[in-house]
Order: C-alpha cells, then sequence, then structure tokens
C-alpha cells in the first residue's frame, strides 16, 4: 500500500473524530442552549424568583372550633397545609424510598437515575425526582399533548426543579409536595388525605396508613383504597412501599414482614360542604365571611377568597358541645317524627290539618317556586305551562329519611309534599356572660333541608314571650314573683292597647279559680293573669324592652294580645335575650368569629364585643327566680322526675325509660306552645350557659292533633334536656350547676310559701300526664 493511500486513510479518520467531537459538543452546547432558552422563558412562561417564594395554590379555608378542632372548609380544592414538622417520621421515609431514593444527594435532578432511565427506556423505572414531581405541579402544564411539548414541558421540569432546589431546604420540598398532591374525594393535601380516608391527622397515622398514602401517589385512582375495584391494586402497591422502605434501612426485613401481613382499613369521611358537622352554622358562618370580605379588602385593594387564600376561621362553637347538640336532635327528632306519622296515618290531608284544599294547593305551588328545580328552569327560559308540567312527571330521586337516604322515583311535586311532612328543628346554646355561641343546629339535615332554624326562620313563641312581659312590669313597677292575682276571666276593653274589641283572653283548658303569685302564674301559664300584668305595664314598654334585648321589633304591633306569644321571632333572638336575665340584666350580643387568620398567621379580624345594660341586677335576677317556678311546679317540671310521688306513677316509669333526666341543679326556663300546636319552644339556663330550642313543621299546618304532643313541653324540651345531660357528664365543659347569683341589696321579696305539697303533686301529675312513651 503507497503512502499517499495510508495519508489518506488518516485523514480520513481524523475527520470522523473531529465529526464525532463537533457532533458531541454541538449536541452538549444544544442541550445547554436549550435548558439556557428554558430558563430565560423562550420556550414557554416560567415561575419569577417571587413565584418561587410563594408558589400560587388553592388553599381552603378552615372552619375551627374553641377546643381547636376542624369543623369544616371552604374550598375549591380542599387543600389545607402543614409544616414538615407535622409529618411522621415514617410517612417521609416510606416517601422518600418510594419516590426518591436519593433525595437528599440531588440537586434536583438525579443524574444517575436519568441515565438507567435513557439507557433502558424506562423499564427499570422512572427518573423523575421529588423536586421534579413538585415543579409540575406547580408551575407546569401537564395538560398538553404531543412528544415535542412533553420534552418542552420535561426540560421546564428539570430547569424548575433546579431552581426549586436553590430556593427551599429539602424538608420544605417534602412539605410542599404532600401539600399539593390530589388524593381524590376532595381530599388534596395530605392532612385532607389523612383525615379524609383514616380519620386522623397526620402526625396520628401509623406505618400502614402512610404507605397507603404513598402507594397512592404513582396513581391515586388505580391505587385507591377505598374503590373496591382498587383494594388488591392498593394493598399490593402498600406492600411495594415497605419492600422499598427495607431496600433503603429504614424497616427491618422482619417487620417488613409482619407489615405486610395486615389488612387494607380505611377510616373513609368524605368531607363535602353538606357533610359532616355543624353544617347549618357553617353556612352561617360562610355568610359571615362574605359580608366581611366584602368590607376589608386586602392591602393591594383585591378581595380575599374563601376558596383559595387559606384562611383560618376561628369561632365559639365547642366541638363537644355542637356533638351533643345534634346528637340531642337526632336521637328526640327520629322518635318524635315516628309518632308523628303514626298519627297522620288517617289524616286525610296528611301532613297538613285544619287547611282547606286550596290552601294546601297554594303551600305546595309555593314550594314549588321556592325549590331550585324552578329556578334553574325559570333562568333558562323555559315558559311557565312547560315548568309546571316537569313537576309532574316522576323522575329518579334521592330523598332524606331518618333510617338513611332512600332512592325512589317520585314526581317533584310529591316530594315537595314529603318534605313538608318532616318536623324540624332550631337550637342554639350561647354563654350568657360573653355571647360566645357554642352549640348551633338549625335543621335535621342540611344536604335535604337548606332552610335555617336559628337566626333565618322566624316563628311564633307562645309562652315563652311571657317572661318579657314579667321582667317589664318588675323592672317598672318592682312586682315580687309573691304578689297575687285572681285566676279569673280577665278583659282588657276595646281601644286600650291596641285592642279593637274587648279582649278578654282564655286559659288553658279553661283552668281558673282562686288566687295565683305571679311565679306560679308563669310556672302554669296562666294567660289571664299575663293580661292583667300587660295592662299594667302596656304593650310599648314590653317592646321597649325586647328591642333593648336584642329583637328585631320592626314588625311587632304594640297590641295587648303580644303578651301571649304571638309575634315572630328568631330562635338566635330569644336565646340572646334570654341570656340577659342570667348576666345580670346586661345584654351581650351573641357572636359566632372570634378571629380570622391569612394563611401566615396574621390576624385579619379580631372580634369586638357588645353589650349594653338593660335591665338592674335585682330585676333581672327576680326574673331568673320566676322562671325557676317554671322547672320546679311547672310545665319545666318533668326535668326534675325524681320525686317520691313521681317514681310511684306509671308516667314516670314510662318517661325515665325515654328520657331519664333527673337534673336537681337551678335551672330557670319556660316552654312555649303556639295556636294548634304549631310551634313547641323550650328556653332553659344554668348560669353559664343559655340554650333554646324551637321544633316545628315548615308550614304551620303541619303540626300534632293534640297538646298531648304538640306542647312545648313534649316537643322541644327533650332536647334541652338530652343535650344537657350529656354536658353535664363531661365535666371538661366546667358547665355551671351552681345557684344563679343573688345580687346585693335585694329589696324585692322572692321568697314565697305558696307553693305547697297538693300543688307539686298537682302539677307533676299534670306534667306527667302527657309524658311521651316511645
Amino acid at each position: 500500500m503507497s503512502k499517499t493511500s495510508t495519508s489518506e486513510k488518516k485523514k480520513g479518520f481524523k475527520k470522523y473524530i473531529l465529526g464525532f467531537w463537533i457532533l458531541f459538543f454541538a449536541g452538549i452546547l444544544s442541550v445547554f442552549f436549550i435548558f439556557l432558552l428554558a430558563g430565560w422563558g423562550a420556550l414557554g412562561p416560567m415561575p419569577t424568583f417571587e413565584e418561587l417564594e410563594n408558589p400560587e395554590t388553592n388553599l381552603a379555608t378552615e372552619v375551627i372550633s374553641v377546643d381547636g378542632e376542624t369543623l369544616g372548609k371552604y374550598f375549591k380544592e380542599n387543600r389545607t397545609p402543614i409544616n414538615f414538622e407535622d409529618l411522621p417520621d415514617h410517612l417521609v421515609n416510606a416517601l422518600v424510598a418510594t419516590e426518591d431514593e436519593r433525595f437528599y444527594s440531588h440537586s434536583g435532578i438525579d443524574a444517575r437515575g436519568t441515565l438507567r432511565a435513557a439507557i433502558f427506556l424506562g423499564q427499570r423505572g422512572g427518573a423523575s425526582t421529588i423536586t421534579q414531581q413538585l415543579s409540575k405541579l406547580l408551575f407546569t402544564d401537564p395538560n398538553k399533548s404531543g412528544t415535542f411539548n412533553r420534552i418542552i414541558q420535561k426540560v421546564k421540569e428539570w430547569v424548575i426543579a433546579v431552581r426549586l432546589e436553590e430556593q427551599y431546604a429539602k424538608n420544605e420540598i417534602i412539605a410542599m409536595y404532600l401539600n399539593k398532591m390530589d388524593f381524590l374525594y376532595n381530599a388534596i393535601g395530605i392532612r385532607s388525605a389523612s383525615r379524609i380516608y383514616f380519620g386522623k391527622e397526620p402526625s396520628e397515622l401509623n406505618i400502614e396508613e402512610s404507605a397507603t398514602l404513598v402507594a397512592m401517589l404513582k396513581n391515586p385512582s388505580l391505587y385507591n383504597p377505598v374503590k373496591e375495584q382498587f383494594k388488591d391494586n392498593s394493598r399490593q402497591r402498600r406492600n411495594q412501599v415497605f419492600v422499598q422502605m427495607e431496600k433503603n434501612g429504614f424497616i427491618t426485613p422482619q417487620v417488613k414482614d409482619s407489615l405486610q401481613e395486615l389488612p387494607l382499613v380505611t377510616n373513609f369521611s368524605p368531607e363535602e360542604h353538606d357533610d359532616g358537622i355543624a353544617t347549618y352554622f357553617r353556612a352561617y358562618v360562610q355568610e359571615f365571611m362574605k359580608d366581611w370580605i366584602e368590607d376589608n379588602p386586602k392591602p393591594d385593594g383585591s378581595s380575599y377568597s374563601m376558596y383559595r387564600d387559606g384562611l383560618k376561621i376561628y369561632t365559639t362553637v365547642d366541638f363537644k358541645m355542637q356533638t351533643y347538640a345534634e346528637t340531642a336532635v337526632e336521637r328526640h327528632l327520629q322518635n318524635l317524627q315516628k309518632e308523628f306519622n303514626r298519627q297522620n296515618e288517617d289524616n286525610r290531608t296528611s301532613p297538613f290539618r285544619d287547611i282547606e284544599a286550596s290552601e294546601i294547593e297554594s303551600i305546595l305551588q309555593r314550594g314549588m317556586k321556592n325549590s331550585d328545580r324552578y329556578k334553574r328552569m325559570k333562568q333558562r327560559g323555559i315558559d311557565e305551562d312547560s315548568i309546571r308540567a316537569s313537576f309532574n312527571r316522576k323522575r329518579e330521586m334521592r330523598l332524606f329519611s331518618w333510617e338513611g337516604p332512600i332512592d325512589t322515583l317520585m314526581t317533584p311535586r310529591d316530594s315537595i309534599r314529603y318534605y313538608k311532612s318532616f318536623l324540624n328543628t332550631g337550637m342554639m346554646s350561647m354563654t350568657p356572660q360573653t355571647g360566645e355561641i357554642k352549640a348551633w343546629v338549625g335543621g335535621v339535615n342540611f344536604k335535604f333541608f337548606k332552610y335555617e332554624h336559628v337566626k333565618q326562620a322566624k316563628r311564633q313563641v307562645g309562652s315563652t314571650f311571657k317572661p318579657f312581659v314579667y321582667a317589664t312590669a318588675i323592672d317598672q313597677l318592682h312586682l315580687s314573683p309573691c304578689d297575687e292575682y285572681p285566676n279569673t276571666p280577665y278583659t282588657i276593653p276595646r281601644g286600650r292597647h291596641g285592642v279593637t274589641e274587648d279582649w278578654t283572653p282564655a286559659n288553658s283548658g279553661d283552668d281558673y279559680g282562686g288566687n295565683k303569685t305571679l311565679k306560679q302564674a308563669l310556672a302554669e301559664s296562666i294567660n289571664t293573669i299575663t293580661a292583667r300584668v300587660i295592662n299594667k305595664t302596656g304593650p310599648e314598654s314590653v317592646i321597649n324592652l325586647i328591642d333593648k334585648l336584642g329583637i328585631d321589633t320592626s314588625k311587632i304591633d304594640p297590641v295587648a294580645a303580644i303578651a301571649l306569644g304571638t309575634p315572630d321571632i328568631s330562635v338566635y333572638e330569644m336565646v340572646s335575650a334570654y341570656s340577659t336575665f342570667a348576666n345580670k340584666g346586661v345584654y351581650v350580643k351573641p357572636y359566632a368569629v372570634q378571629r380570622i387568620e391569612d394563611k401566615n398567621g396574621t390576624i385579619l379580624y379580631q372580634h369586638q364585643p357588645e353589650s349594653r345594660d338593660v335591665l338592674s341586677a335585682e330585676s333581672a335576677y327576680v326574673t331568673i327566680k320566676l322562671l325557676e317556678g317554671v322547672t320546679q311546679f311547672g310545665s319545666g317540671r318533668r326535668l326534675r322526675l325524681n320525686s317520691e310521688y313521681a317514681k310511684n306513677t306509671e308516667a314516670y316509669k314510662r318517661a325515665v325509660t325515654g328520657y331519664p333526666y333527673a337534673f336537681d341543679n337551678p335551672i330557670a326556663g319556660k316552654t312555649g306552645t303556639t295556636q294548634n300546636q304549631s310551634d313547641g319552644w323550650f328556653i332553659g339556663m344554668v348560669p353559664n350557659l343559655a340554650t333554646g330550642v324551637w321544633v316545628g313543621g315548615e308550614d304551620r299546618s303541619v303540626h300534632f292533633p293534640t297538646i298531648a304532643y304538640g306542647q312545648g313541653a313534649t316537643l322541644a324540651l327533650p332536647i334541652w334536656g338530652m343535650y344537657m345531660k350529656d354536658v353535664y357528664a363531661d365535666e371538661s365543659l366546667n358547665v355551671s350547676k351552681e345557684e344563679f347569683e343573688e345580687p346585693d341589696n335585694l329589696s324585692i321579696q322572692i321568697n314565697c310559701d305558696e307553693i305547697s305539697e297538693e300543688d307539686l303533686e298537682g302539677a307533676e301529675e299534670k306534667t306527667l300526664e302527657f309524658e311521651i312513651d316511645f
């Protein structure tokens, strides 16, 4: 071979070598240039330094009880972030072992894992680090399709991952990643996931629960532990997490083996807006927040969002007391509804009574127009005839029942009538001295009955209004509970106190005769003596008093008949007004929100108490002593069914089986029953807690046929009794059993000798006569 040929071959070989290195370095420079372009934002928007420092994310607003429990959330995404310190070690270990073994040694990109993925084309696992996954969740769009777009997305993830590593500590990245993940069923973030899937806070998770959640990170649907068809997948993937933990030295082989044998156990507790505890209260707080947000913009002028800004709303509601209140409502109304349904079996116009067919039709038409179905169809421009016709076509429905939801076929019109048949309730409990609302039950089931009966609804209050009349007389005229009046028919003539014609109120059961003290008169709800008292004070003075007690008087006319409880008043107003008597005559406005904080803990709102002097301490205390008489020998006597006389009666034995109250501490309270038994009330107080309960149908024509079941002592008082039994059993609540504090220099006589043994027995017998045997 000639020297020329050899030389040419060497030159050709050098060209190939040179070409290879040129291509190699060009490739490196190209990759470098691509990353540089991505960093400059040439391949699409990239997060700024400020965005990296404060990643935008939708954070749920949390409603928190006074004892630190989460009552509920408002959210577009149900995410409540937590700090790394709140994560158990085994959760972090499971995450690192499964998702990113070299997390603590790389700077955002795992070069070794990337090379392995490239060589084996992903067959031996991917190369995406936890930081890359976080960058994808925070700042890139995973919905773009096409190979080129996916490559660009991956490049951007790498760049953002490196920047995140420069900006945050490793532990912060782990917390951010777990706070951002979507675990399905509104479980966005690790805190929501642990609460929804296991009913506990992340710090309370055990190792197998942590492994189950980490297993879901690969595919929350395919490895979901509550989806029946994927439970096996979930358990297998959870066990693989244990393998990874053992491989990385976090657990021993023996522990791994024992953990893999454990069954897959969850405690699924969905967090929907309509589910959980204190649903009506949360709806009230939501309205409070809407008003507050409107009046309180951010420093930059924009508005806070209940659904994205991660606010924390600290409320006055006590989680335990709220639970006891809801339990009492459910226990009593579930039984009461059975009896109500039984008594309606032969009622031709069920559930309505005492009204004509035309009135029933008006009620149904009104219900139709108030329905969401009607409003939606109206907004879509559908004509009236078509809308009405749609209410007469059967369709699949899920209906409320005390035994659980019912799936059935029914016309919307029939469903309106069906829901009218349920008795409902409003209940509120507050601390008289501070105005703190401790429990709020606005109805029987928020998902099916949206109308709220604590503050939104106003109903006739019946005899629960009478203490306002007596308090006015005590404050203005210094009347004593021991003052006597004849229990005889009494007439206020036409033209006096707004009376348009002579007004002679009748006593219940035409019960007349003898003299009665004011204490007896209030305890036995004697109408004639109440009429005598308002004739002395005048209705204007009574209205002036209740206005100071926080009751809206704009629709209450100054007529004598208000003495018997004709005004419509809310449970909220009644409880706050009664609380003034227990607070020595000082009215304190009820409140539910203590403070509002932003996601960083900065206080945005702090409650400022509102109070005013309404009655003298003496007048308030004397009114309390009158109200104590109601529970001593009046319609509230069944709260104390513990005397030897009562124990010898069959009625007592039946009552104790259902409601074993037997309270022996001072209780000031009043029952109330309205015309035709449409509304039943009981408001009861101990020195540091006032609670009011209303029970009735949505329409006044829905009621029991007789007073036996329709009186306040049967409809409402049992809820108060069951609630207070649970409250007193929980000593951590510190609810008082003491006497109401007597003011100094009491000048009005309060100790009367008029309560004889015969009176007690007679009142007790009358009370027990109407006791329900469920």
